[in-house]
């Protein structure tokens, strides 16, 4: 079987699709790909569906070997790839032979996530309906961890066909917000106006520990109104707790599924992948919107992001 050898891993490099769906209520975390629409174009460019799985690279990328027969990869992000040690550009397919390498050179220059995704995916076992990996639990990807050197990754494809490769100018991508958008809620009355002010009209910086089960922030603090303990109840994907420290807290894919910390509001989920794309010490702001002009928006991006993925080559 044809596969890739991880011959140089990143610091932080995991298999990744969309995500399970239906298993919170069992305490089981969604996990899935931080930025979807950088996964759906390295898999459009790579032949796939967009939800096929991946992998996610963060900061620092790898280095592959093709094992056996021949793969096409693609790389979506703005880092510097070398095939053999020759230049190749990113936002690209490449079609690679036994024993041809593919290297990720240096830190991605924008943002923080990128993806990398070969023509049928990977053969790795789905669990519980999803190949991604939640690597605090060891569910799911390469064995529930991230990746490691020596690491073999098998592929579905054991060769692939010659065909003309397909390219993405990223200068179609959506534009980030200046201010991520959030609904306010569902426990907003937890906190005083002055706090709630606080959180709208202040700058805060991701901090160090940021990761992709929540993203830090650190700033004004938030002032509560009724302590900031309540009964544990569902974290929807975006919900921005607030400890006693004051410091909000956005919960992000690998989330825990119950918490007990008062959620001032939820980011629109079309914000999210320009939040999982800030690196620590980015400045982020926030504005409210209702729910129905979320809804709006989500829909607005919802039908961009098709058209922007029918027109890959």
């Amino acid at each position: 079987m044809s596969g890739l050898l991880i011959r140089q891993a990143g610091p932080s490099s995991t298999v990744q699709d969309l995500g399970r769906t239906g298993s919170q209520r069992f305490g089981i975390s969604p996990a899935g790909a931080a930025d979807p629409l950088l996964l759906a174009i390295a898999n459009t460019l790579a032949g796939n569906a967009a939800d096929t799985a991946g992998i996610e690279c963060t900061l620092m990328g790898d280095t592959y070997e093709v094992t056996a027969g021949s793969a096409r990869l693609a790389v979506a992000g703005d880092v510097v790839l070398r095939i053999d040690g020759e230049p190749a550009p990113a936002w690209t397919a490449h079609k690679l032979r036994r024993g041809q390498v593919l290297k990720m050179v240096g830190p991605v220059k924008r943002g923080l996530r990128f993806y990398l995704a070969a023509e049928g995916g990977f053969a790795v076992d789905p669990v519980l309906g999803s190949r991604s990996t939640h690597a605090r639990t060891g569910i799911g990807g390469n064995e529930g961890r991230r990746l490691r050197a020596g690491d073999a990754l098998p592929l579905v494809r054991n060769s692939v066909t010659e065909a003309a490769e397909r390219r993405f100018d990223p200068a179609l991508l959506p534009g980030a917000p200046d201010r991520l958008r959030v609904v306010l809620g569902p426990q907003d009355d937890y906190f005083t106006p002055a706090g709630i002010a606080t959180f709208l009209q202040s700058d805060y910086t991701v901090a160090r520990d940021a990761d992709r089960m929540g993203c830090r922030l650190e700033g004004p603090p938030i002032e509560h109104a009724k302590g900031h303990n309540i009964i544990s109840d569902g974290i929807p994907l975006g919900a921005i707790q607030v400890p006693g420290n004051g410091q909000p807290i956005v919960l992000m894919r690998d989330r825990q599924t119950t918490g007990g910390y008062p959620k001032i509001a939820c980011v629109i989920g079309p914000d999210l992948a320009a939040l999982a794309q800030k690196r620590p010490g980015d400045v982020v702001r926030f504005t409210a919107v209702t729910g129905e002009e979320a809804n709006r928006i989500a829909r607005d991006r919802a039908t961009a992001d098709a058209a922007l993925l029918a027109a890959i080559g």
